[in-house]
C-alpha cells in the first residue's frame, strides 16, 4: 500500500495537484461558472481513469506506476486494451479540467508541456524499457494498440491476432 501511495503522491499527485497549486499561487484564477461546469467532468473522468489504471497496475501488473517500481506483468486489460498510455490521458484530462475550472492559461501551458515531455519520455525511455522487460508480448501489444489515440474496439490478445 505504501509503495502505491508514494508513487501516486510523487508522480501524478505532483503533476495534478502541486504544480497547478503553485501556478495558481503565482498567476491567480479567473473562475467562470460555465467553464467550471465544462471542466468538472474532465477532472472527474480523468481522476477515475487514473485511479482505474493504478488499480490495474497493482492487481494485474503487481507493481506501481513508478519507473523505479514497475509492473511484473504487462497490463493489457481495461483502458489498456484501447490505448497504451491511459494513465497519462487521465492526468492530462485532470489538468485540462483544472485549467478550465480555474481559468488558468498557466495550467493550460503546463498541460501542453506535460503532454510533450511524456511523448518524448515514452519514445526515448518507457517503451524501450517495457520492450526489454516483456519482449515479444509487448511488441505484439504495441502493434495492435495505439500510443495516444484509443482504438474503438478493445484489443484482446487471444482474439485479435493481427494489427488494428
Amino acid at each position: 500500500m505504501w509503495r502505491h501511495a508514494r508513487a501516486i503522491a510523487l508522480l501524478p499527485g505532483t503533476v495534478a495537484v502541486v504544480v497547478p497549486s503553485v501556478l495558481i499561487a503565482l498567476y491567480g484564477t479567473d473562475v467562470d461558472p460555465l467553464r467550471a461546469a465544462l471542466g468538472a467532468p474532465l477532472v472527474a473522468g480523468g481522476f477515475a481513469l487514473w485511479a482505474w489504471t493504478v488499480r490495474l497496475f497493482a492487481s494485474i501488473g503487481r507493481g506501481t506506476l513508478a519507473p523505479w517500481d514497475p509492473t511484473e506483468r504487462l497490463v493489457v486489460e481495461g483502458p489498456y486494451a484501447h490505448v497504451r498510455n491511459p494513465m497519462i490521458t487521465g492526468v492530462l484530462a485532470v489538468l485540462l479540467g483544472e485549467a478550465l475550472i480555474l481559468g488558468s492559461t498557466a495550467i493550460l501551458y503546463f498541460a501542453a508541456a506535460f503532454a510533450a515531455v511524456n511523448h518524448v519520455f515514452f519514445l526515448a525511455h518507457e517503451e524501450p524499457s517495457v520492450e526489454r522487460r516483456f519482449g515479444t508480448e509487448y511488441r505484439r501489444y504495441k502493434e495492435n494498440v495505439p500510443r495516444w489515440v484509443p482504438r474503438r474496439a478493445a484489443w484482446r490478445p487471444n482474439l485479435n491476432e493481427g494489427p488494428r
